[in-house]
């Protein structure tokens, strides 16, 4: 953008200049190289056509995750936060070899075992994350959270998120558990029509947290 001096006012195009006043200055721009027309229908533009689809898909299935956990991961204290979650996304998703490249999604990876995993190891902000001191077994009726033995705690708060990748909503279910000597603990069986749950725990020690992270 330049400004300019002439006798003669000039507003609109000509050429590939554009001509128009700001705050009472006459300025002179270059058109955009941008056609959303040919964005849309172009197949030179077909590669940034998809990674644009996924990145937005991304960004929703993780802002969708975040808002069930949103009063716990706000403690954590990691001002980079929602960034490096769309990161772990976006590798999530990259592991999807099932779907076509610009309709890959999130939910795919997470039913890879590396996919589960990476989610299990994501580290909220200086908080200790759970994994593998807490693991969880399913039963007929119910489900069972093995506590490790080197594991200890007040309180765990355990979070069961049932996740619909297409409309971006999300139901979940919240259950504290004060924890005693035993090391299996059995709790209630949430959303069992569901084919992907995700479970979040929370760990408390006098009233401050100091573990959180999947399971």
């Amino acid at each position: 953008m330049a400004t300019y001096e002439s006798l003669i006012k000039i507003k609109g195009s000509l050429g590939d200049l554009v001509f128009y006043s700001l705050n009472g200055k006459n300025v002179v721009r270059k058109k955009s190289g941008f056609n959303q027309k040919a964005f849309k229908k172009d197949p030179s533009y077909e590669k940034v056509r998809q990674n644009s689809s996924e990145f937005g898909h991304c960004s929703k299935a993780g802002k969708m995750i975040r808002s069930c956990i949103q009063n716990y991961i706000k403690e954590a204290g990691d001002p980079l936060l929602y960034q490096k979650f769309a990161k772990l996304m976006t590798s999530i998703k990259d592991l999807d070899i099932v779907s076509e490249r610009g309709n890959r999604t999130v939910k795919k990876g997470l039913e890879t075992p590396e996919g589960l995993q990476r989610f299990k190891e994501f580290r909220f902000g200086d908080k200790k994350g759970i994994h593998p001191d807490l693991t969880l077994y399913e039963e007929k009726e119910s489900r069972i959270l093995k506590v490790g033995d080197k594991f200890s705690g007040d309180e765990i708060i355990l979070i069961t998120i049932q996740p619909d990748f297409e409309t971006y909503s999300a139901a979940y279910g919240e259950e504290k558990i004060h924890l005693r000597s035993e090391k299996e603990i059995r709790f209630q069986k949430h959303f069992e029509d569901s084919d992907l749950l995700l479970y979040f725990a929370v760990v408390r020690k006098k009233e401050k947290i100091i573990r959180m992270g999947f399971i």
